[in-house]
Formats: structure tokens, sequence, C-alpha cells
């Protein structure tokens, strides 16, 4: 759970197969808007980001990670539910290790709140178009 005040560090997986990739959907009520965005979680004290990235991928989907490679850093400063909130974002290139991933319409899991999260295999062109919305927008260059 994230306060106001804090600066969360977070590492994210951003799978591509072909023209598609791996991204979970919530929605935003206030900007009255659905988000998509790469699947991964919070860094722990005293885990590195990659750590922190296989096992939120292990958490989440049950899934293991292979050819993981580090993409970069970005700063995501944004405001949901009119909360302001602050990220520093650790991107890493993936691929599950189980192909079964890749034949999967739709992959249930529950986030820290126990709330269902729905994550699925998106076309590129879709957050290229801006037809759906992808955050945060600098993952766009890796698309």
């Amino acid at each position: 759970m994230q306060t106001q005040n804090r600066i969360r560090v977070v590492a994210l997986g951003l799978i591509l197969d072909g023209d598609r990739v791996f991204v979970y959907s919530d929605y935003e009520p206030i900007k009255q808007r659905h988000f998509y965005r790469a699947l991964g979680g919070g860094v722990e004290f005293g885990e590195s980001s990659l750590e922190a990235l296989q096992r939120e991928f292990q958490e989440e989907i049950q899934a293991e990670l292979t050819n993981i490679e580090y993409l970069g850093c970005i700063e995501n400063r944004f405001t949901h539910l009119n909360q302001p909130k602050h990220e520093i974002i650790q991107l890493y290139r993936c691929d599950f290790a189980d192909s079964k991933f890749y034949q999967l319409q739709e992959v249930t899991f529950f986030d820290g709140n126990n709330k269902a999260i729905s994550a699925q295999w998106v076309e590129c062109d879709r957050f290229k178009s801006g037809e759906l919305w992808l955050v945060p927008e600098a993952c766009l260059q890796f698309l």
C-alpha cells in the first residue's frame, strides 16, 4: 500500500509476443478511463528489482521468467483516485519460461487488496494509436 509523500520503487516486466504485449487492465473511476500496465510490483527492502520482478510474477500468476533484460528506469508521477503518486520503475523485457502462457486468452489474479485483476495479450498497435491507454506512457517506446 502506497502512502502519500513516499516514492515507491517498482519492477515491471514487459513481455512481448510478436505484435502483442502481456498487460493487466484496471479502471480509474475519477478519470473514468480504463488503463493497461505491465505486470510486476513493489521492490521490498533488501531485494533487488530483478528479484522483485521474479517474485511478483510467481506470486501473481505462478509464472517463471526467462531471457530477462534490463531496459531502463522510468520516473512516473501521476494521480490515481485523486491521490498524487510517485514511482521509480525498473523496467525489464522478459519472456515466460512456460510456453502455455502464450496460448492463454486471460489470466486472473488477486492484488494486495484481494481485488481480482485480469491480464491478457493486447495488440501493441492499440496502444501506439492511442485507442488504449498504456501506463506509464513511457513504456510505449519499448513496444
